[in-house]
């Protein structure tokens, strides 16, 4: 076969283990439009791409192009383990749970005054439900905190009335995440829970609270608000601050 066409079987097979080829593209940085060439067979990725693409998928490069039979049967060992996986951790319930943006606040050990404000993307699409949350952080923040820019991509699922958000971050320390909530028992949609992160003397089991931005604010502007902020900013919410207090 083609160089094209065994790129575009493998591509196939390879985007099938995923949530969809959209949240293949975001992951990735690719364009949706280049990435469908690659997929039906009409254009091949430079090696900066390639590269990309196969450190995304885990493979070697000689496997995005071998004739696609060769390279499922190399695949074979670990796809079903995969798959079983997978299909396990995506089967229903689905999280009752509103696509949109989210700020995330975890506490910090040893500094009751502070929080870790994140923010979380979720996305709906049918029964699955997948989000992305980005923190920002730099050693002048002199705070403490999570210890590395985080970039979290995963899904969530629900099991026994928990919320559980299951990620692996995609800067360079590829740590994975997990954080459990639940609704609060009050009348304000919020959401609370624990989450182990990563800090600068390792791992921390930490509370955590999430609640859904209402005022559709943008992107870029929700994202330069991710970073480390005191109990006192007037910028955080009162509810959160309130539900902070109590967990210290």
């Amino acid at each position: 076969m083609p160089i094209r066409e065994n790129l575009a079987a493998n591509l196939r097979r390879l985007v099938q283990r995923h949530a969809s080829v959209s949240a293949v593209c975001r992951e990735l940085g690719i364009n949706r439009t280049q990435f469908e060439r690659y997929l039906q067979g009409k254009a091949v990725p430079n090696k900066a791409t390639a590269r990309l693409i196969c450190d995304y998928f885990k493979i070697d490069e000689d496997e995005l192009y071998r004739e696609p039979a060769a390279a499922a049967a190399k695949g074979d060992s670990n796809a079903t383990l995969r798959e079983a996986l997978y299909e396990n951790m995506v089967r229903p319930p689905s999280p009752a749970i509103a696509g949109g943006t989210y700020f995330t606040y975890f506490s910090i050990p040893g500094r009751p005054d502070f929080l870790m404000r994140s923010v979380t993307f979720v996305r709906r699409e049918a029964d699955l439900v997948t989000f992305r949350r980005v923190t920002r952080w730099a050693p002048g923040d002199g705070q403490g905190g999570s210890r590395m820019p985080g970039n979290h991509y995963g899904v969530a699922i629900s099991r026994l009335n928990w919320i559980y958000f299951t990620g692996i971050n995609r800067r360079q320390t590829s740590e994975p995440s997990i954080m459990t909530v639940q609704w609060a028992p009050i009348s304000e949609p919020v959401l609370v829970g624990r989450a182990i992160v990563l800090t600068g003397s390792g791992p921390a089991f930490v509370s955590v609270i999430m609640r859904q931005d209402v005022t559709r604010i943008s992107m870029r502007r929700a994202m330069l608000m991710a970073h480390i902020v005191s109990l006192d900013d007037p910028s955080v919410d009162r509810l959160v601050v309130s539900l902070a207090r109590e967990t210290h």
